[in-house]
């Protein structure tokens, strides 16, 4: 063999080795072999996303001693929210700050290191979005610890031994992966939050009750995709009612929020694509307070998925605006919704128009955005190739079709 055929073997052969596949099955090194460094990782411009990742990597170096991984599995396991989800910030603080020192400890750093740098952003939680990984980890070493952003992002993965690989966004790997990052509700907040303005106590909610109170109600969905990578767990989907912050205005604001943290009537904890019950979105008297400020201009009917802080939108306000933009090209200015008449009689929501453009609350959110779902507009023809009855289309992003609505007055 010539040398230059000897050279270019070897090239091929380390070019085979660098480009293992990143969800290749992962197999635990044998206790007490000398951890691996870990690279470091490439600069990034999100600060709340580099910590995360430490808390990530500090949580699998921990996560070798037995100890600690045990507790780590019990905390999850004995979580009362549904997807076994823990407050990070719960978790080290609680029984005096035990485990946060514990911690410390294990990875090595002062336990004021780890508080600075827990205190130093918003809530984490750590859990295992994946229902197979909740059945099948036991607490044993074979697990991942996991961090991501974005429902876009390529999750960022380390093993027990701090070895730091890089998962695939659409596809969850064989090993089960603990993922550690944002919280999607604010830590110590509200279990639910109530309604916003002139609410109803009226019956029902998004399990399928039987609603009493009179108003908007939603009876059924159809989305195109969840919108929600597999490191996200459930999907959060929203509704918001949205109409002008002020009479003539084309800044919106939500006047009511519908979703999984709401209250009373306007709970609605839809998890998957398709969804059948009965919950309120407009109460009468709500109805009748926005007709009696801003007369004829329609609300928009909002519907995200919620990647950041419960009822708050946080979407690029130019992603926001192009997507309203979008709609007005296919529909004119009938993008929106208002009851068709003073009475509940004929019990119609109908399609109106409005000049309504610009989310107040949006912003470049530099962190994580909230996927829009689209914009709610009567179109029965488009609808109806979602399921039958429906009658208003979810136009999302570039007017795509998202969904369908099924809205009646009651």
């Amino acid at each position: 063999m010539s040398y230059r055929s000897w050279t270019l073997g070897l090239l091929a052969l380390a070019a085979a080795c660098t480009n293992s596949e990143p969800n290749a099955p992962f197999e635990p090194s044998p206790p007490g072999q000398e951890d691996a460094p870990a690279p470091i990782p490439p600069p990034s411009r999100n600060p709340e996303r580099d910590r995360h990742e430490r808390f990530a990597r500090r949580f699998a170096a921990a996560m070798r001693d037995p100890t600690f991984r045990g507790d780590v599995y019990q905390a999850v396991a004995r979580s009362p929210e549904r997807e076994g989800k823990v407050y990070l910030q719960d978790y080290l603080t609680r029984g005096g700050g035990q485990q946060g020192r514990e911690l410390a400890r294990l990875v090595r750093e002062s336990e004021h290191e780890v508080t600075r740098d827990l205190d130093g952003g918003g809530a984490i939680e750590f859990y295992l979005p994946v229902p197979e990984h909740r059945r099948r980890w036991t607490g044993d070493e074979r697990i991942l610890i996991g961090t991501a952003e974005t429902d876009r992002d390529r999750p960022v993965a380390f093993d027990l031994l701090g070895r730091r690989t890089v998962l695939s966004a659409t596809t969850s790997p064989t090993t089960p992966v603990l993922m550690v990052g944002r919280a999607e509700r604010a830590w110590g907040g509200p279990a639910t939050i109530g309604c916003l303005v002139s609410c109803d106590d009226g019956g029902g909610g998004g399990s399928g009750g039987t609603a009493t109170a009179q108003g908007l109600y939603l009876t059924q969905t159809s989305f195109r995709d969840t919108f929600e990578g597999w490191f996200k767990g459930d999907p959060e989907f929203e509704i918001h009612i949205m109409g002008p912050d002020a009479p003539g205005s084309q800044r919106m604001t939500s006047y009511q929020c519908i979703g999984q943290t709401t209250s009373g009537p306007y709970y609605w904890d839809q998890n998957g694509k398709t969804w059948t019950g009965s919950v309120m979105l407009f109460s009468a008297n709500q109805l009748a307070a926005y007709r009696a400020t801003h007369g004829n201009e329609g609300f928009r009917i909002f519907a995200i998925e919620d990647d950041d802080t419960a009822c708050e939108i946080k979407i690029d306000s130019t992603r926001a605006t192009a997507l309203f933009d979008a709609a007005k090209l296919v529909y004119g200015s009938f993008t929106a919704a208002k009851d068709s008449t003073l009475s509940f009689s004929q019990k119609l929501v109908v399609r109106a128009s409005t000049i309504i453009r610009f989310i107040k609350s949006a912003r470049s959110f530099f962190v994580t955005n909230d996927d829009p779902v689209g914009n709610a507009v009567e179109d029965p023809l488009v609808a109806s190739g979602f399921f039958s009855g429906a009658t208003w289309a979810l136009r999302g992003e570039n007017s795509q079709v998202n969904g369908a609505f099924k809205l009646v007055m009651k």
